[in-house]
C-alpha cells in the first residue's frame, strides 16, 4: 500500500501547527521589510557625521582646493610649522591634518602626508587624493600654456545604442534590469533550498533520536517515508508563500483604507505624473527606455523556469538533506556531510553570479547552468539575457535525471541509516550502505 499521502499529510500538519511556524510566517515579512530600513538608518548615521580636516599648505598650490561642505569642514592653517599644526589638530580633536610641504610642482605629490589619531577611512583618503590630483593636473596644464576651458569643452560623453541582429533594442539600463531580475531569482531559490532543505534534515533527525521512526518504519517503506517528508515540507513552503501574499494584499487594503487612498485617483495622478515626466525630454527618454526594457524581459519564460528549477533544485537537495538526517544522530554530526552539498550552492552564487555579470554567455556560467547542482541558480541568472529554449530544456532534463539518481542514492542511505544509532558515520560507512 502506498502510504506517501498519509506521510505528506502528517508532515504538513505537524509543521504548520507549530507556534514557531505561525509566528515566523506572520513576522517574517515585517522583519524582511525592517532590515533594509535598519541598514539605511545605520548607514545614515555615519554619513551624517561631519569630518573636521585641518590643512597646512606650505606650497600654496592647493589653497583653493579644499572647500567645506555638508560632510567635511576644512580649516586652513597658515604661518605655523608642522609640529604646531599637529598639536592644534590634536587639541581640537580634528579627524586629521593634511600637510603639503613646500616643493616643486613636479615632485610635490610624493611628499604630501596625512596625520590622524586614528586610522582614516578609505573614502576620506580617496576624496582627498581626488581633489589633490585634479588641482595638480590643472596647474601642470596651465604651466604648459594649455587653456583649461578648451579641455573642458572638448570632453564628450558617449552612450552607445545597443541593438541585436534581429532588431531588438537594448541599453545599459536593460542589462542592469536583466541582472537584477536574474540575481534576485537565483538568490530566492538559494534561500528556499537552504531553509526548507534544512527543515527536512532536522525533521528526520528529531524522529530518529526520539525513536518514533522505529514505529513508522514498521509499516512504511523508507523511500516512501523520505518522499513523503520532502513533498510535505515543500507544501509547507508553498503555504508560507501564499500566506505572505495574502497578508501583503490585506496590508495594502488596510493602508489604503486608513489613509483614505482612492486607487482610481491614485492611478489618474500617476498617469498625470507620467505625462508630465514625458514632457521633459530627458526624463521621458529614461522612462521610455525603462518601459521598453521591462517589456523586452522574458517574464513568462522566467516565471515558468523559476517554478521548474525551484521544484527540481528543491527535490534534488532535499533528498540529500534527508539522507544526511537519516545517517546521523544530531545536527553536529551532520556538518561533515553538509560541506560537500553546500559547496555547489556557494559556487553558484559566488562564481556563477560574477561570471554571469561579466558575460552571461561565457564558458564558465554556461557550464555551471548545465551542472544540476548549480543550474537552478545560474540558469535563472542567465535567462533574462536570453537563453535558447533547447539549452533550458537540456538543463532541466539533466536536473531531473540527477534528481532521480540522488533519490535512489538517498533512499539507500536512508533505509540503512534511519535505524543506526550510537555511531558517528563516515564516508566509508555511507559507501557500504549504498552496496546493501
Amino acid at each position: 500500500m502506498n502510504h506517501i499521502p498519509l506521510i505528506i499529510k502528517r508532515e504538513y500538519l505537524a509543521k504548520v501547527r507549530k507556534k514557531s511556524f505561525i509566528i515566523m510566517t506572520i513576522l517574517s515579512p515585517f522583519i524582511l521589510a525592517a532590515i533594509p530600513l535598519l541598514i539605511g538608518y545605520l548607514t545614515s548615521l555615519d554619513e551624517d557625521t561631519i569630518k573636521s580636516i585641518y590643512v597646512l599648505d606650505e606650497s600654496e598650490f592647493l589653497s583653493d582646493s579644499f572647500q567645506s561642505n555638508d560632510q567635511t569642514i576644512y580649516t586652513k592653517l597658515t604661518d605655523i610649522d608642522l609640529d604646531t599644526a599637529k598639536a592644534i589638530s590634536n587639541q581640537e580633536q580634528a579627524d586629521g591634518l593634511l600637510y603639503v610641504p613646500k616643493s616643486s610642482l613636479e615632485s610635490i605629490a610624493e611628499h604630501i602626508k596625512f596625520y590622524s589619531k586614528e586610522s582614516p577611512s578609505l573614502s576620506l583618503i580617496s576624496s582627498l587624493e581626488s581633489k589633490i590630483e585634479n588641482r595638480l593636473s590643472e596647474l601642470k596644464l596651465q604651466n604648459k600654456g594649455i587653456d583649461l576651458s578648451l579641455i573642458e569643452d572638448s570632453k564628450t560623453y558617449v552612450s552607445i545604442n545597443q541593438e541585436s541582429f534581429d532588431g531588438v533594442e537594448s541599453s545599459k539600463t536593460g542589462t542592469f534590469m536583466k541582472l537584477l531580475f536574474g540575481v534576485f531569482s537565483g538568490l530566492l531559490i538559494f534561500m528556499f533550498i537552504m531553509i526548507y532543505g534544512g527543515m527536512v534534515m532536522r525533521s528526520v533527525i528529531e524522529e530518529k533520536t526520539s525513536r518514533v521512526i522505529e514505529v513508522i518504519i514498521s509499516s512504511v517503506k523508507p523511500v516512501q517515508l523520505m518522499m513523503g517528508k520532502i513533498i510535505g515540507t515543500s507544501l509547507v513552503a508553498v503555504t508560507q508563500v501564499v500566506i505572505w501574499a495574502v497578508l501583503g494584499f490585506i496590508f495594502f487594503i488596510i493602508l489604503t483604507s486608513i489613509f483614505g487612498i482612492d486607487l482610481a485617483d491614485a492611478q489618474s495622478s500617476q498617469q498625470s505624473l507620467v505625462t508630465e515626466a514625458m514632457s521633459n525630454p530627458s526624463i521621458g527618454d529614461e522612462i521610455k527606455i525603462i518601459f521598453n526594457e521591462f517589456t523586452n524581459l522574458p517574464i513568462v519564460n522566467l516565471l515558468v523556469a523559476f517554478l521548474l528549477y525551484f521544484i527540481g533544485g528543491y527535490l534534488l537537495y532535499t533528498s540529500l538533506f534527508a539522507a544526511i538526517g537519516a545517517a546521523v544522530d544530531n545536527e553536529t554530526d551532520s556538518q561533515q556531510f553538509m560541506l560537500p552539498i553546500m559547496i555547489p550552492l556557494f559556487l553558484a552564487i559566488y562564481v556563477g553570479g560574477p561570471t554571469v555579470t561579466a558575460d552571461p554567455n561565457g564558458t564558465v556560467c554556461t557550464v555551471l547552468s548545465y551542472i544540476p547542482f548549480t543550474s537552478p541558480v545560474v540558469m535563472l541568472m542567465r535567462i533574462p539575457f536570453g537563453v535558447p529554449i533547447w539549452q533550458q530544456l537540456l538543463s532541466l532534463v539533466i536536473l531531473i535525471v540527477t534528481f532521480i539518481f540522488t533519490v535512489w542514492i538517498g533512499a539507500k542511505i536512508y533505509r540503512i541509516g534511519i535505524l543506526m544509532y550510537g555511531k558517528k558515520p563516515t564516508y566509508k560507512d555511507l559507501y557500504k550502505w549504498l552496496k546493501y
